[in-house]
């Protein structure tokens, strides 16, 4: 009995409140503007609602990796410069003429320079053990500046190309025939900074 006068008295409350507000309806609230931006395209048809612009694309490395992720990027100098991206360039015996094979490898290292525009290079020139260490020295320091004058000819700032000379100080290959002379005598690099 009492749940049936609770459920009465409801119903009588709830019709009083109605009657009350006239059984009007609430107004209508109209939604807000749709915002616009920067470059949006009117068509006439009410506020301009194009999408906002596109964020710039992420740069990228010439082999399509994102740079913001770039593995090489956050390793440290001295790591890089164990597992060096650079490829060095060699000589055959008594020059510092480039052929084909070196030009090659110094452009792979301009394609390094290029994806890394803050990197500064040494490039050391190293000889075979034959000859003076004091005609190593100049022989080295020429081929040094062979492949750094090759690489600002590539479009690489010579302000990040610094040159060294070791002569046959710190050969390649410590073996005493041609097979290892010919890994002796290159030019080198070495990342100084990032």
């Amino acid at each position: 009995m009492r749940r049936l006068i609770r459920t009465s008295l409801f119903s009588v409350l709830l019709a009083a409140t109605v009657a009350a507000c006239g059984g009007k309806k609430a107004p209508a609230v109209s939604p807000p503007p749709a915002p616009t931006f920067p470059g949006a395209i009117d068509s006439g048809a009410g506020p301009a609602t194009s999408r906002p612009p596109e964020p710039p694309p992420v740069p990228r490395d010439s082999f399509g990796a994102s740079s913001l992720n770039d593995a090489m990027a956050n390793r440290t100098v001295e790591d890089i410069n164990r597992n060096s991206p650079f490829k060095p360039a060699f000589f055959i015996l008594d020059s510092d003429a480039l052929d084909d094979a070196a030009k090659q490898a110094l452009a792979a290292d301009a394609e390094v320079l290029k994806t890394y525009p803050t990197w500064v290079v040494t490039i050391e020139g190293h000889c075979d053990e034959r000859g003076t260490a004091e005609y190593n020295l100049a022989l080295g320091d020429r081929r040094a500046l062979a492949a750094r004058n090759y690489l600002v000819t590539l479009g690489i700032a010579a302000d990040r190309l610094r040159t060294v000379s070791y002569g046959k100080e710190f050969p390649f290959d410590p073996g005493h025939d041609e097979a290892a002379w010919l890994k002796n005598r290159r030019a080198h690099f070495v990342l100084t900074s990032k």
